[in-house]
């Protein structure tokens, strides 16, 4: 039963990321916001709302291991795995301000989670201090894009998202109710599976729910990757890991404060921290993010699961 719960929980949350990306593109195109900014805000969020119900539900059936682990493995599989498999299939070549001004506030998102960790807590405060900053961020990109009257229609059309914001509605209430769905039967599954083989919360968070609940990140880089849409791409993955610290866990820890285990505090949040500093060489040296760089990325993300299985 649970491999059943497993599978069809995360076709679902496939299928359900991915009508809740049409929709957030719809209603977007229609307010005529930048590409970027769509991967950085509607895109990012859309897809890691799957990170946020997995984590909720974690955390209110009493696992709160879970609920950081997922946030921990999922950042690390967004930029190492997904990142990697995206620019294998496609180099991208990163927007500046994604050097200027998206991957700064994710590493200080990062920092930041790393310093409320150190008490081995997250409480509501420090939740709704990390809340509070995204909010204040995502005005600030929407309104600094409108400004600047950036078109978003070749997006849409790649996508082929076309229709009014009632349809761009609809399709985002579906997606929200598959997620919710898919969420809910992933975590049953998955932690009823890793029961079976005696792995800890911990270990089923930062592997087989992470990789589960980044599944809508690699569909939307991919294909936007494969259809030359590389602001996209690379704003999903930055905005999903800033989503995840700052709304995931922030939410999450409003509703219940989520306790940080030692083995994350000292093993897991280095990984965090490394590969978010990572990005600098990978952003900035040559002109585009290459199949080299991306195996390399690959490689280190193998590594970590390798290790994470060891220590066990």
């Amino acid at each position: 039963m649970g491999y059943l719960l497993l599978i069809l929980g995360l076709v679902i949350l496939v299928v359900g990321g991915e009508l809740l990306v049409k929709g957030s593109v719809t209603i977007a195109k229609n307010f005529k916001i930048s590409p970027l900014v769509i991967g950085m805000t509607i895109v990012s969020f859309g897809t890691s709302a799957p990170e946020l119900l997995v984590s909720l539900q974690a955390a209110l059936d009493g696992n709160p291991a879970i609920s950081i682990g997922n946030v921990v493995g999922s950042n690390i599989a967004n930029l190492a795995l997904v990142l990697g498999i995206t620019v294998l299939i496609f180099p991208i070549i990163a927007e500046p301000q994604t050097k200027k001004i998206d991957w700064p506030m994710m590493l200080f998102a990062t920092i930041l989670f790393y310093l409320f960790s150190l008490d081995n807590l997250i409480s509501f405060w420090e939740g709704a201090t990390l809340f509070s900053i995204l909010i204040v961020f995502t005005f600030w990109l929407i309104k600094n894009s409108r400004k600047e009257n950036k078109k978003i229609e070749d997006f849409g059309e790649e996508l082929e998202v076309k229709g009014s914001t009632v349809k761009g509605l609809f399709l985002l209430l579906g997606g929200l109710i598959g997620l919710y769905f898919g969420s809910d039967w992933f975590v049953q599954g998955a932690v009823t599976i890793a029961k079976e083989f005696d792995m800890t919360d911990r270990v089923i968070g930062v592997t087989v729910v992470a990789f589960g609940t980044s599944a809508p990140e690699l569909v939307a880089s991919t294909v936007a990757a494969y259809r030359k849409q590389t602001d996209i791409s690379v704003g999903n993955l930055i905005g999903s890991n800033l989503f995840n610290i700052m709304a995931v866990l922030g939410i999450t820890s409003m509703v219940k404060p989520i306790a940080v285990d030692d083995a994350v505090l000292n093993f897991d949040m280095y990984w965090v921290l490394g590969i978010a500093l990572a990005m600098f060489p990978i952003l900035f040296i040559g002109k585009r993010i290459g199949r080299t760089k991306g195996t390399l990325l690959l490689l280190t993300y193998i590594t970590y699961i390798v290790m994470v299985l060891i220590r066990v």
